[in-house]
């Protein structure tokens, strides 16, 4: 670690330990996870809490690893049901589709928050996450929910280092934003969609790759992987995409341009 990398280090491990009290709004990202670990690291189990929501719009191996994650390094862990199905609006998706998501999420930790006094509660959000049109960031904001990597001015690539160095079982991990994202705007989301998006990209992780989206386009599916894993594409494609086709679309097809994170987001600019 550099040292440049070891003064940001330095700053967010002072910075959580003044705060004294956490709760970690924890997603199971290398983000959110590095911030629980170092929270339960320097402030002590007692300290330290992972709140993760429970949702039809998160994948369900996602919560198995946000569990093993917490019961590898005896963090205390608590589990709700969001409620952003029960919201019309977020069913609508609209382009803050995120910003609906967030609040609730957040206000239903808020909610639990009551039974631990003094505790701040933190996100993963890191200053890589400022870059991109990001809506929950703003109900963050409103609810006076933290971000220490965010202050701390640490990057994704730094975070991912610092993970490393601490030998976090998923400091590679890619990233894996909700199964809603998949969906373009302003086309409503549904629980069959959801499933289809999941089982599209369980179909994926099966030949291989380990970072994809199955994006949801109504009567067809198109698929993403990353450009450097397109030979392996190109040798199982005939099976991938009737696979993914019999999942209920008319047809699927393969986006040539590769993996891009955030790429329905190009609708907004225009």
């Amino acid at each position: 670690m550099n040292k440049e990398l070891q003064t940001k280090l330095n700053e967010l491990e002072k910075w959580i330990k003044n705060k004294r009290k956490i709760i970690v709004a924890y997603s199971g990202g290398v983000d959110s996870s590095l911030v629980l670990y170092l929270s339960k690291k320097h402030l002590g189990k007692e300290n330290a809490v992972a709140i993760t929501a429970r949702s039809a719009s998160h994948k369900h191996k996602e919560l198995e690893k946000v569990r093993i994650f917490c019961q590898t390094y005896d963090i205390t862990l608590i589990e709700f049901d969001s409620l952003e199905f029960d919201d019309k609006d977020y069913i609508k998706n609209p382009p803050d589709r995120c910003y609906i998501c967030k609040n609730h999420i957040f206000k239903g930790i808020i909610e639990l928050k009551k039974e631990y006094h003094d505790y701040t509660i933190v996100t993963g959000t890191n200053i890589d996450d400022m870059g991109d049109y990001r809506p929950g960031n703003k109900a963050a904001t409103e609810l006076d929910i933290k971000a220490p990597l965010m202050e701390c001015g640490i990057s994704k690539n730094e975070l991912r280092e610092i993970a490393h160095y601490y030998s976090l079982p998923n400091w590679n991990k890619p990233a894996t934003p909700c199964l809603s994202t998949r969906i373009p705007y302003n086309s409503g989301i549904t629980l069959k969609k959801l499933q289809q998006i999941e089982a599209g990209e369980n179909i994926l992780n099966k030949y291989g790759f380990i970072d994809n989206r199955v994006r949801h386009h109504g009567n067809f599916a198109r698929i993403e992987v990353r450009k450097e894993d397109f030979s392996i594409l190109d040798k199982h494609k005939e099976a991938i995409l009737k696979e993914i086709t019999e999942l209920g679309f008319e047809y699927c097809e393969i986006d040539h341009e590769g993996l891009v994170s955030g790429k329905l987001n190009r609708e907004i600019s225009k």
